[in-house]
């Protein structure tokens, strides 16, 4: 599927995917520009006061868009700067260099931690090219001229169970939880998050949820097989519920 599809065939997927997996949080998509998309709000939160090391922003972290996006308030489009208070965000969103954010604070506590090493950090997958914008929004609403590059899901425990299975060649990592997005535009390679801590303290996810991002390019395929193995899975699972009766007292 090219990412040029219309935007009622992105709202198709996602209610099949909506349906598929039973989602509590309707699928999202993300779009990686060189300029802002005309006709396209600019998220408008105020900007954050300056911490010492200059980092500023309109959310505390990158990861916060998810969970803006997932609400029903149509798509909106971040510039570089919006994302600028976590570096970590800064860096896998292509947004600057290693060299750029080696020196801040937050980049500095979490390595005093033992969260990560430097060591670490050169191999995080990271957007090549730096965007001029980022839009956002729920994939059932993807407005006109604008071409999605990822969609990502928030998924729980039997839902991922599902993935692991309709999903060849899906990846399960862990921290930083943004950095499958990287993945996903990058390599054209699904990936799922168990999440990082810095992430669940940002966003308020739920403990029991995980992330999913997948390459928008295949992503008609992957709902195909989605569906297939739900189908299949519930199948199973009636014929174990019933059997299960007998041992009932």
């Amino acid at each position: 599927m090219a990412t040029t599809a219309l935007a009622s065939e992105w709202k198709a997927l996602s209610d099949r995917l909506t349906k598929a997996l039973n989602l509590a949080v309707r699928p999202i998509f993300l779009a990686f520009q060189s300029e802002r998309p005309e006709g396209v709000r600019q998220f408008d939160a105020a900007m954050s006061a300056p911490t010492p090391d200059g980092r500023t922003g309109r959310v505390s972290a990158s990861c916060v868009f998810w969970v803006e996006a997932s609400r029903d308030q149509g798509a909106f489009v971040t510039v570089p700067e919006d994302h600028g208070n976590c570096s970590v965000g800064v860096l896998v969103h292509g947004f600057g260099s290693l060299e750029n954010v080696a020196g801040n604070d937050d980049v500095a506590a979490l390595f005093a931690s033992g969260w990560v090493t430097p060591e670490m950090v050169p191999t995080i997958p990271v957007v090549s090219t730096r965007p001029g914008a980022i839009t956002y929004g729920r994939l059932e609403a993807v407005p006109a001229g604008v071409d999605p590059d990822v969609v990502m899901l928030r998924v729980n425990g039997r839902q991922m169970m599902i993935l692991s299975d309709a999903v060849p060649g899906l990846r399960i990592e862990g921290k930083p939880q943004c950095h499958i997005i990287a993945v996903a535009k990058e390599q054209g390679v699904p990936a799922a998050s168990l999440g990082c801590a810095v992430s669940r303290a940002r966003t308020g996810m739920r403990p029991d949820e995980m992330t999913c991002a997948f390459p928008a390019g295949t992503f008609a395929e992957i709902v195909d097989q989605i569906e297939a193995t739900a189908a299949t899975d519930s199948v199973v699972a009636k014929y174990a519920a019933d059997d299960a009766r007998r041992f009932s007292t």
